[in-house]
């Protein structure tokens, strides 16, 4: 078993790295952003997969990921990990929907509420306390969820018609354009930005350049956050108009 994941500002790696540790010591994981990505999930039959939810939807980055690449699912046996705030309704099951169309079988998949990653705005927000506490839960919720699999009775958080319509209709019917494309609402603030390129490093889309020591954005952004919870400056924005707090899961470790 083999684990793969695309994550903003580490809440589903560190997930699904604690996954396929406690499954199997020694086991790998490994980004969709890694060059041959593709190559190691054809070398793999069980796959543990996650995501952090976006209004209850699928990154578009990752969306892409699979779609690009339709024959390397065929008979993959899959197990989701969705990462959230605080709820998505059927977050594994709409990843599970979308790879079953490519021929993978879906084993089971888990709900991991973790710290807020959406550094521009208030909702959501707990003291460093709260999140160490949240992400000691998660934790323990993931090792619980390891012994079912080992048991042969899977989680299957997200997978049910009930949480299908508890998805669709508490968030992705209302902001499906959110992550039906790329977004151009990614802001710098010329004031504050020193070019400093960290934003450029980080971004999974090469969204953002440096020109005359600014840092400039374009209109292919998926809201991943990377940028935004790494700018010594607090310039960039998405969502929100000012940065509340920048969330890295090394902060709550």
């Amino acid at each position: 078993m083999i684990g793969i994941y695309f994550s903003g500002t580490g809440n589903t790696k560190y997930c699904v790295e604690k996954f396929i540790q406690e499954y199997s010591s020694g086991a790998e994981a490994f980004s969709i952003e890694e060059e041959n990505a593709v190559q190691r999930i054809c070398e793999h039959s069980e796959i543990v997969m996650g995501y952090p939810v976006q209004f209850s939807n699928i990154p578009k980055i990752l969306r892409d990921f699979i779609t690009d690449n339709p024959s390397v699912w065929k008979g993959k046996k899959v197990f989701i990990i969705a990462t959230m705030g605080l709820f998505s309704g059927d977050g594994a099951g709409i990843l599970a929907r979308l790879l079953t169309r490519y021929g993978a079988m879906i084993i089971g998949g888990l709900h991991v509420k973790m710290p807020d990653s959406i550094c521009d705005e208030k909702a959501l927000k707990r003291s460093l306390s709260k999140n160490r506490e949240l992400l000691s839960k998660a934790e323990q919720k993931i090792e619980n969820a390891v012994r079912q699999l080992k048991n042969g009775h899977p989680t299957q958080n997200g997978m049910r018609f009930l949480n299908h319509l508890a998805g669709l209709f508490g968030q992705r019917l209302y902001f499906y354009n959110k992550v039906r494309s790329y977004s151009n609402q990614l802001k710098i603030d010329t004031t504050k930005c020193f070019g400093c390129g960290k934003c450029v490093s980080v971004c999974p889309m090469k969204n953002i350049s440096l020109i005359e020591k600014q840092a400039v954005p374009r209109n292919k952004c998926t809201m991943c956050y990377r940028c935004i919870s790494l700018c010594p400056a607090q310039a960039i924005t998405l969502l929100g108009k000012r940065v509340y707090e920048q969330c890295r899961i090394e902060k709550y470790l």
